[in-house]
């Protein structure tokens, strides 16, 4: 968690404005929209940036030796762009939520969150390190390929994508992320919405919020 004092109009220092950031990552159709959504509606001063909005043109993305383009790898996003954005929010966390349309809770304006939602924001070092909190969706092979059938894409899946590629890139990287030691909070996806929207808002309340 970072923190900054912050000063009132004499000059004289008030307060300590907290900046908080969340991750919400998993496995694709896990339900990280939902549950960022639905937090970004209770948290105050409460900004969200998705990882899928920094996906490079498909023209830059290759095809792998699945004979897929790969989507599902961390090289297809502009990580740097990320950081970029993530570190604007990190220098002046008001004037970014400013510029993106997000008023002020005036009750907790000292208190700035914001939320990162993703499938691979735990592969990269640097994002993973600037979580104050990290909670990952997991859900079965048999329960995730169902949902993703059941997705309208603007790009249709491709016969096959999800077996050859998706899956085994989810497996890949969720390796990797554990091999990394990089500390998360797992989630059981199957659970229902309410259930762990319910277990993450307390969580965060409780640890983070109210934490000295």
């Amino acid at each position: 968690m970072n923190v900054t004092l912050v000063s009132n109009r004499n000059g004289s220092s008030a307060c300590i404005m907290r900046r908080i950031i969340i991750g919400i990552g998993g496995v694709t159709n896990g339900g990280k929209t939902t549950l960022t959504k639905r937090l970004t509606g209770v948290l105050p001063n409460c900004c969200v940036i998705h990882q899928d909005d920094f996906y490079k043109p498909p023209d830059q993305i290759e095809v792998g030796e699945d004979g897929f383009k790969q989507w599902d790898v961390i090289t297809s996003i502009d990580m740097e762009a990320m950081v970029d954005t993530v570190t604007a929010w990190v220098e002046n966390p008001v004037k970014f939520a400013h510029s993106h349309g997000i008023p002020s809770t005036e009750s907790d304006e000292n208190v700035q969150i914001l939320i990162l939602e993703g499938f691979l924001l735990y592969n990269h070092k640097q994002l993973a390190k600037m979580c104050t909190e990290r909670y990952y969706l997991t859900i079965p092979y048999d329960e995730c390929k169902r949902r993703r059938s059941g997705r309208n894409y603007t790009v249709p899946d491709p016969p096959g994508l999800f077996d050859c590629h998706v899956w085994p890139m989810y497996l890949k990287h969720r390796q990797e992320m554990e091999e990394s030691d990089v500390k998360v909070v797992s989630l059981d996806g199957l659970l229902s919405k309410d259930a762990i929207f319910n277990y993450v808002y307390t969580d965060i309340e409780n640890n983070i919020l109210n934490s000295s």
